[in-house]
């Protein structure tokens, strides 16, 4: 396989928002956590197993295959220090093969047969919603570490990417103000993630005080790369005498044809700025970045980022892959949290029971990469600063704007009908996932 084919492949996989394969959206997706007995005992005999639930085949793997890696550097550390409750952890690493269904086979397997007590995985919104009653059903943990399109929260599950307040709606509001941006194309993939992020970002631009006319909403399917109609019509969009700017939710194999039809029509980054969430420095490597560059990405994390904390995660990871020409990216820094926050959640609880470490881990806080502290959150979510980063020729994101401290992930939009009024705590006396404020009560079936 070529360099430009595997980016094809590995932007499908890339920072996914939700990633590859349609979804519909489900608002209604927090009800209250059943609680039968926990599938995974507390620690017992000589090591506490962790569950590694990522795609090592398929169009996935590309991106996955290196999160699976990042766990496993995480429990080779972490066993170097003595590992946890004086117990070495063992990871226990499957492969759903980059197949929605097989995420909910094999994350019960995990659970019931390997009794691991806390799984590390998914990528894809569409891959997290197949999961997700497997481990509400079983009461065990996922920590999710992509970011994803909002409207939901588990008790089971632990959110350590970016919520859209954490990215899309700060991204529009440095086009907004930075940017002067007055005419906005939201272009994206066909699915769950794009279709409601977009209907988010709608609302807010709404109210803005942007006018409906002055907003472009295109979708495309999986795998599209005629871009030329499209494109046209872009520029076209942008030529009425208001700055324009394209928020692409884009995602798969699309966004190379995609940027070069840009570049084909003389449209760059100063003319119509595109700022991306499905590029990132692992799908930039190795290729010819020339049509991207100028063009912005949101994150949370980019390996630019100049502390120390991330210039030893960075050693230790070249170390660990032993090749230190491969690059660090932003659901690596996520999962690097998530897994901290569970260490520490189990050290508190004494414990390995997953109701002990769902109540221990809310409010701990460990450090980031980028000089900062994640906090977990009774949402379910992490404090997270928001960065937007400029692509350069070499491949890396130059970080242009950041926020002046941590931001709260939201788990519901304050700009859709339906969620505006809901919020998500996983403490006494609310205990869940998508509680209404205004009649003080909780949506979701109780159980």
């Amino acid at each position: 396989m070529n360099k430009l084919s595997m980016l094809m492949v590995a932007v499908c996989s890339a920072f996914a928002l939700g990633a590859c394969g349609p979804s519909k959206p489900d608002t209604k997706a927090a009800d209250t956590a059943p609680t039968p007995t926990p599938a995974a005992a507390p620690a017992s005999g000589d090591t506490i197993k962790i569950g590694v639930l990522h795609s090592l085949s398929g169009t996935m793997a590309i991106s996955e295959t290196t999160l699976k890696d990042t766990v496993l550097m995480l429990v080779d550390e972490q066993n170097k220090k003595g590992g946890v409750l004086g117990k070495k952890i063992e990871a226990v690493v499957v492969d759903p093969a980059s197949n929605w269904p097989l995420f909910a086979e094999k994350a019960r397997e995990l659970i019931t047969k390997d009794k691991v007590s806390a799984v590390f995985g998914g990528w894809t919104s569409v891959s997290r919603k197949s999961m997700l009653p497997v481990f509400e059903e079983l009461n065990s943990i996922l920590f999710y570490p992509v970011q994803y399109e909002g409207e939901e929260s588990s008790k089971n599950v632990f959110y350590t990417g970016a919520a859209p307040n954490q990215q899309a709606i700060p991204a529009v509001d440095y086009l907004m103000n930075e940017g002067k941006v007055k005419r906005w194309v939201l272009a994206g993939t066909d699915y769950v993630y794009p279709r409601t992020t977009n209907k988010i970002l709608e609302a807010y631009l709404m109210s803005k005080g942007v006018k409906k006319e002055d907003i472009m909403i295109n979708y495309t399917p999986f795998g599209h790369s005629d871009w030329t109609s499209i494109v046209s019509d872009i520029k076209k969009f942008g030529s009425a005498g208001k700055k324009t700017a394209v928020v692409s939710t884009i995602n798969g194999d699309a966004n190379v044809p995609f940027y070069k039809e840009l570049a084909a029509q003389k449209i760059d980054a100063t003319s119509i700025p595109v700022v991306a969430f499905s590029v990132g420095e692992e799908e930039l490597s190795g290729i010819d970045t020339k049509p991207l560059v100028g063009h912005l990405a949101a994150w949370n994390y980019f390996m630019s980022v100049d502390t120390p904390a991330n210039a030893a995660f960075i050693k230790t990871w070249h170390a660990f892959i032993k090749n230190d020409k491969r690059t660090v990216n932003d659901p690596m820094e996520a999962t690097y949290i998530g897994f901290n926050l569970w260490i520490k959640a189990v050290e508190k609880a004494g414990t390995t029971d997953p109701a002990a470490v769902q109540k221990a881990i809310i409010g701990l806080e460990v450090p980031n990469l980028t000089g900062g502290t994640a906090k977990m959150l009774p949402n379910h979510h992490i404090t997270k600063p928001v960065m937007i980063g400029e692509i350069q020729d070499n491949g890396q994101l130059q970080t242009v704007w950041k926020t002046d401290k941590e931001v709260e992930g939201d788990a519901w939009s304050d700009f859709l009908e339906g969620s505006k009024n809901l919020i998500a705590d996983w403490t006494d006396p609310i205990n869940c996932g998508n509680y209404d404020k205004v009649v003080k009560a909780c949506k979701g079936a109780t159980k």
